[in-house]
């Protein structure tokens, strides 16, 4: 797996971003089976940055807190049965990696919801990470069903990481440097 984080914020996380991201998006991907070597791109921003591109790309006028954007047109959600008409589209020449898409997760709102939670900063960020990445693999949750299967699947991966909402010292304050 090769990820690359790119950063739109001075707004730092306390923990190894990198670390995070390579132990959740790992985790999703074996529970998917993904047979393929994968490129994902994550991209760190603030409520301001997530609202323009949610303005430009979903058409709604407010900041969120994590946007995924799917390289790959899944026949089945986590079935990874890439057509050979539309490899090309999908893996990188250059290393045969499935470019399977990016990520962006607004770190003003992993603060604002981990403290509304009450959990670890790292939890929250944990969860969006795992809950973008299953976008990734072709996952949805518009109707109550798939939903439903989304949720299970994010808790069952987070849980197996030992990322739950108690396992960390739920600190709100002092999870950020410079306060509490």
């Amino acid at each position: 797996m090769y990820f690359y984080i790119e950063r739109e914020t001075d707004r730092n996380l306390p923990f190894s971003v990198e670390e995070t991201v390579e132990l959740v998006c790992k985790a999703v991907l074996e529970e998917e089976a993904c047979p393929y070597d994968v490129q994902i791109g994550v991209t760190l921003t603030d409520n301001e940055g997530i609202h323009v591109l949610n303005r430009e790309y979903r058409g709604v006028d407010r900041e969120t807190d994590v946007l995924s954007f799917p390289n790959v047109d899944f026949q089945a959600s986590g079935v990874f049965d890439i057509d050979q008409e539309r490899e090309a589209d999908y893996f990188d020449p250059d290393t045969g990696e499935l470019v399977l898409g990016d990520i962006v997760i607004s770190v003003d709102k992993v603060y604002e919801q981990a403290a509304n939670y009450g959990h670890s900063v790292k939890r929250e960020f944990s969860f969006l990470l795992a809950h973008s990445m299953l976008h990734l693999c072709g996952y949805d949750h518009m109707e109550a069903a798939e939903r439903a299967v989304m949720e299970r699947k994010q808790e069952e991966i987070l849980t197996g990481l030992g990322i739950t909402r108690d396992s960390e010292i739920k600190l709100r304050d002092a999870d950020e440097p410079g306060r509490g």
